[in-house]
């Protein structure tokens, strides 16, 4: 059912990827209702199930791989938990992290290309100010694959773009009992390709990955490389 969970309005969008059993979360689905992708997505049939551009070399993820996301982190986004969103793009995913984590959570969206940092700072401003004025949502320009270290400790990780390795200035920026989706890239004889890890830190500092499935993400980058492809 991935890549059909198409809609012409945000409930069938979410519906459908419900019926796919990819959205499992009641606090994730909660979310999605909250914030419309058609809001961050500024293009026709924004709840098509497939990843639309946003300018810059960059995409919005596909609304499949967002669901995911957000399910995976739900135990993670609990109310007044911290939050990092690497690669936050147009705002979209920061925006539903920042409903979970309610009034008393804070959510850090990363970005290195200072007018993605306007245009989601725009969107979540147009959709839910509140969430800018009460400090619930903090985007920033910095290397993603640095993290943001002033933010944390996060108990949720989210990286939109796929990097070489696991970033350890990520891992280091977990807190006691969080958790870390990312996608990295894996090769394996003469095939390229990426898998998207959970990454788990226990209360003891000790760390777990899981492969959860192949994905196909852009990659996670410097400025320069990004607008030269």
């Amino acid at each position: 059912m991935t890549w059909h969970c198409n809609g012409t309005t945000n409930q069938e969008m979410i519906d459908k990827l419900k019926e796919a059993k990819i959205l499992t979360s009641d606090t994730a689905e909660a979310a999605m209702i909250a914030i419309d992708r058609g809001k961050y997505c500024h293009e026709p049939d924004p709840y098509l199930d497939r990843p639309r551009r946003i300018g810059y070399n960059v995409t919005i993820s596909a609304p499949h791989m967002h669901a995911y996301a957000l399910s995976f982190l739900s135990d993670h986004l609990q109310s007044g938990t911290r939050a990092l969103d690497v690669g936050s793009g147009s705002g979209y995913l920061t925006a539903c992290m920042a409903h979970m984590v309610g009034p008393d959570g804070h959510v850090v969206g990363v970005e290195h290309i200072p007018e993605l940092i306007e245009i989601s700072t725009r969107n979540v401003l147009n959709d839910h100010p509140e969430y800018i004025k009460e400090g619930r949502v903090k985007f920033v320009e910095a290397d993603g694959r640095e993290g943001y270290k002033p933010g944390g400790p996060y108990d949720a990780i989210h990286v939109g773009a796929a990097a070489d390795t696991v970033p350890e200035q990520l891992i280091e920026q977990l807190a006691p009992g969080g958790r870390l989706i990312v996608p990295v890239v894996a090769v394996e004889g003469f095939q390229k390709f990426q898998d998207l890890l959970q990454v788990d830190k226990n209360h003891d500092g000790l760390i777990t990955q899981t492969k959860l499935m192949h994905v196909s993400y852009v990659p996670l980058t410097d400025p320069t490389s990004q607008l030269q492809n």
